[in-house]
């Protein structure tokens, strides 16, 4: 058979670029540590460049909204591209994608993770024309851990910046915060009260993943814990939060988190800037979350404060 086709150009290339350094840290023992972060994103269609020396001409090259992902794993340490090939629609809808590994709970405790957290930030500012990112207009998004992670960076405090890409801004325009244990005081005290079942997951709170964070004396760990608490940080500048939780989540109960965090939003006069979607059935991170229905939430969220 042989037959003439016309498909047209309306879809665009997506790339990807890998094992991107963006910051150099040390572990909890002082061995030097390189973060890396992986980036996706229309900019041309990559192997004809290579092999042709010229691009697709139909390629737009403008500066597109960036959207930073920050894995979960309980702090503990996430491939940053586990969860990547779920985020090609936000790349397809238009945005830079950067996904980023931070230190783990076993390489840094808090707060390592938000620090390296707004080193990205800084960094994709500083890389901005390279990337062909909008430097004015950068989100953050995360799953569990990395949600907790995402409202830290909604905060838009002016603190826990270090000297790597100085004068560029670590704040952002917009947050989606998915199962995040953002209350983290009181997951830690629902989790000591559990600590003398012996079929518990744990049996020291130093155990915990929250513990494990904090880290240090266990015996303060739930005082030090406020410390990790972006709850206790919420202000009037903290830019607009989208939150999506499932209401059969056995590792971070809904009513222990999130609904903590949309009541003090909702307090500090934010709900106007506030998205607070429950998802029927869906657990801890499970399949519901990323079906087309969610995804097309998440991106017109991003796209009423970033587009």
């Amino acid at each position: 058979m042989k037959q003439t086709i016309d498909p047209g150009f309306k879809k665009k290339t997506i790339n990807l670029v890998d094992n991107i350094v963006y910051s150099n840290q040390q572990d909890l023992d002082g061995n030097p540590i390189e973060l890396k972060m992986s980036i996706m994103l229309q900019n041309g269609n990559s192997e004809m460049r290579l092999a042709a020396g010229e691009d697709d001409p139909k390629e737009d090259h403008s500066p597109k909204p960036a959207l930073v992902w920050i894995p979960g794993g309980g702090w503990r340490g996430t491939d940053k591209n586990l969860m990547l090939g779920e985020m090609s629609e936000f790349a397809r809808a238009g945005y830079v994608v950067a996904s980023i590994y931070y230190r783990s709970s076993g390489e840094g405790h808090f707060p390592a993770q938000i620090i390296d957290v707004k080193t990205a930030i800084r960094f994709l500012r500083a890389h901005a024309e390279q990337y062909e990112i909008d430097p004015e207009r950068i989100g953050v998004f995360g799953r569990s851990a990395g949600g907790h992670l995402a409202v830290w960076a909604a905060l838009n405090l002016d603190d826990h910046d270090t000297d790597e890409w100085m004068g560029y801004s670590s704040h952002v325009q917009a947050c989606c915060n998915m199962f995040g244990p953002t209350d983290v005081t009181a997951l830690m005290l629902n989790e000591q009260a559990k600590l003398s079942d012996p079929k518990f997951r744990w049996h020291k709170l130093e155990e915990t993943h929250g513990g494990a964070l904090v880290g240090g004396d266990p015996e303060t760990l739930v005082e030090r814990s406020a410390g990790a608490n972006p709850l206790n940080y919420i202000h009037s500048g903290i830019c607009p939060i989208q939150i999506l939780h499932g209401d059969n989540d056995p590792l971070v109960p809904i009513e222990l988190s999130s609904d903590h965090l949309y009541e003090k939003l909702v307090e500090a006069g934010l709900e106007s800037q506030t998205e607070y979607y429950i998802v029927k059935h869906a657990g801890h991170g499970t399949r519901e979350f990323f079906q087309d229905s969610v995804k097309d939430l998440m991106i017109g969220f991003f796209d009423r404060y970033l587009k």
